[in-house]
């Protein structure tokens, strides 16, 4: 593939066939080091990905990185947020890694981080959530928190068709109801000029009768829905977990969030051959098959945000759709030491791309101290190497960082909530974490 303003190193190339990843011993791994602070945490990862892969194979094997851009960074050389070049490397070579990236204010793309994960059609948001041995958290038992998020990535409120208040194109939208469907504008609590002109007398504004009412329309598929439940059951069953919960508001929107757990409970009984416990709908792999003795369960999203604080060890993978998975995933990084240390990818299983990324954000007024944690960068990228069939390096960067931590050299983040511990630049902390490979 011809790239236009970027060349990529000498290198092999990931592929997929029949369903597996095909890694060479020399991977072109596309990256984006990030606004903000994001050159500070990269330049401390790649530190440590290298050094991990040294330790583990001796030199047999290396990744031949190749920087690409988005974000500020991009906008500043090329005029453009999201230039062609970078889209393209990642379709290329499959998998990719990226820091935080400033989403531009106004006009143009909503989110770049959106973008990517609609160009590639990544449709899993991958977020496993665990505690570290002696990072501070608020609550009692963090050591408790072992989940992993399977959150739907394209569709949901990332898909949501918006139309301000106002506007022709709610009004049409409010008219369209009104003609066709005039039980369900009932609901709509200031769809009259009547309902609006009660309320603007009692507020002593007059009787002003325009319509002020913002639209949203949410899609959840069948589709959407049974490829990411199927993608959080398959990996249940590979990594031997206990469960898979469906997290859904389904007792309210009974077609969307709840089509979401009556189609995810479907594909466990027509594809993994689920039988129903004690009349269901809560169901279990029998024996004789592939994951024999998982559950697969559902929870109400309200509930499970309270449960995961009350009765942690009731959750081991969850599949949940867009919005709940955002509020949930970021809750549970709470738990276990905020969002600073929360890594995350996404991932399209069928065609093999994979982009995984830091999960925080740009934080600007700390760009260029070599002051912040890295930690949500690095695991990101050992969850990069597990993806890649590199098991051996995923495992030297856990036993670093989990060294590291033990030692009480930490960022000021950490640093601040422990007792005895001394502050130590973000680069310090990547070398700490090698030092304890």
């Amino acid at each position: 593939m011809a790239f236009k303003d970027v060349t990529p190193p000498k290198g092999g190339r990931i592929a997929i066939r029949d369903g597996r990843l095909q890694v060479p011993n020399d991977p072109v791994i596309p990256f984006i080091r990030g606004d903000g602070t994001g050159p500070d945490i990269w330049r401390a990862g790649e530190r440590v990905f290298d050094a991990a892969i040294q330790k583990a194979y001796g030199g047999k094997r290396k990744v031949s990185w190749f920087e690409v851009f988005a974000g500020q960074a991009a906008f500043d050389r090329f005029q453009t947020w999201l230039p062609d070049d970078t889209v393209a490397a990642f379709q290329e070579f499959l998998v990719g890694i990226k820091g935080p990236l400033t989403t531009p204010v106004g006009g143009g793309i909503r989110s770049l981080n959106v973008a990517l994960r609609q160009m590639l059609d990544l449709y899993v948001c991958l977020r496993p959530v665990r505690h570290f041995a002696g990072v501070p958290s608020p609550v009692k038992r963090p050591e408790k928190v072992d989940m992993v998020i399977f959150r739907e990535n394209t569709e949901d409120i990332y898909a949501g068709i918006e139309y301000a208040a106002g506007t022709t194109e709610a009004k049409k939208v409010l008219d369209f109801l009104a003609k066709e469907f005039p039980k369900a504008f009932e609901k709509v609590r200031f769809g009259s000029a009547e309902k609006v002109a009660g309320w603007r007398a009692l507020l002593g504004h007059g009787t002003d009768e325009t319509l002020q009412v913002g639209i949203g329309i949410k899609p959840v598929s069948k589709q959407g829905s049974q490829r990411l439940i199927y993608s959080a059951i398959e990996y249940a069953i590979r990594e031997k977990r206990k469960s898979v919960t469906l997290v859904h508001k389904g007792n309210i929107m009974k077609f969307t969030e709840g089509g979401f757990r009556d189609w995810g409970y479907q594909l466990a009984k027509e594809v993994f051959g689920a039988v129903e416990i004690d009349g269901g709908p809560w169901c279990r792999i029998p024996e004789g098959k592939p994951g024999a003795g998982l559950v697969i369960k559902d929870a109400i999203a309200d509930i499970t945000l309270q449960q995961v604080l009350t009765r942690p060890e009731d959750f081991d993978v969850i599949a949940t759709l867009n919005l709940n998975g955002d509020y949930l995933s970021d809750a549970l990084a709470a738990q276990v030491g905020g969002i600073g240390i929360a890594p995350g990818g996404n991932i399209n299983y069928v065609t093999g791309h994979a982009v995984f990324e830091a999960t925080h954000g740009t934080a600007p007024k700390y760009a260029n101290q070599d002051r912040v944690n890295p930690g949500s960068v690095i695991l990101s990228g050992e969850m990069m190497f597990r993806y890649m069939g590199w098991n051996e390096a995923a495992d030297l960067i856990l036993k670093g960082l989990d060294g590291a931590i033990a030692s009480k050299r930490v960022t000021y983040d950490f640093a601040r909530l422990m007792d005895g511990a001394t502050e130590i630049k973000c680069s310090e902390f990547g070398e700490n974490i090698v030092e304890h490979m």
